[in-house]
């Protein structure tokens, strides 16, 4: 029994949403966004509401009720209002930089790591050690961030690495001498 999948979405009064047999379309001031649907879900518009329904009682049906609930939501709130990501580099000599398209951090090797930003994201370098990923697509804006955070993540001894803004970094004490 799918929780997520009962509940209704709400369709505010700037976003359209088209219903094809293979896909959903939803255009929002912000842009567009598709996503394939699967046959054994049914989509009802009733005034400015969503309601996803199954049409059979499979595992997988059940299964695929809330995952497509969740992914039309976020479909909805990115297209109104954008996902943000702000990542910090935290550490003596570390930061970022933006030359054209092409994202540059310097976090403590030897050469500069280069990223190319994808052209439906926008970064924005409101320091030179804190920059703000924004896009209308949840998944890709958490998949570059994630990417870029890997280069160095935090570590527990000093703290020093690239974090999302908020991140708690659990610290160790390092070695004690005698």
């Amino acid at each position: 029994m799918s929780r997520i999948g009962k509940k209704l979405i709400e369709i505010p009064s700037n976003v359209k949403i088209n219903i094809e047999s293979e896909k959903i379309t939803i255009q929002g001031p912000y842009g567009l966004l598709e996503q394939k649907i699967s046959t054994s879900l049914d989509f009802l518009i009733k005034e400015d509401q969503l309601f996803i329904i199954r049409k059979e009682e499979t595992s997988k049906a059940r299964e695929l009720h809330g995952l497509n609930r969740a992914l039309l939501q976020n479909m909805i709130l990115g297209v109104t209002n954008k996902f943000s990501k702000t990542l910090i580099a935290e550490g003596v000599g570390y930061k970022f930089q933006l030359e054209n398209n092409i994202l540059v951090a310097n976090v403590g090797f030897t050469h500069p790591v280069k990223f190319i930003v994808p052209s439906d994201l926008e970064v924005k370098v409101e320091s030179p050690v804190k920059i703000s990923i924004k896009g209308i697509d949840k998944e890709k804006v958490g998949f570059l961030a994630a990417k870029i955070r890997s280069i160095k993540p935090p570590e527990p001894y000093k703290g020093k690495g690239i974090l999302y803004e908020g991140e708690i970094i659990r610290r160790k004490a390092g070695k004690t001498g005698k």
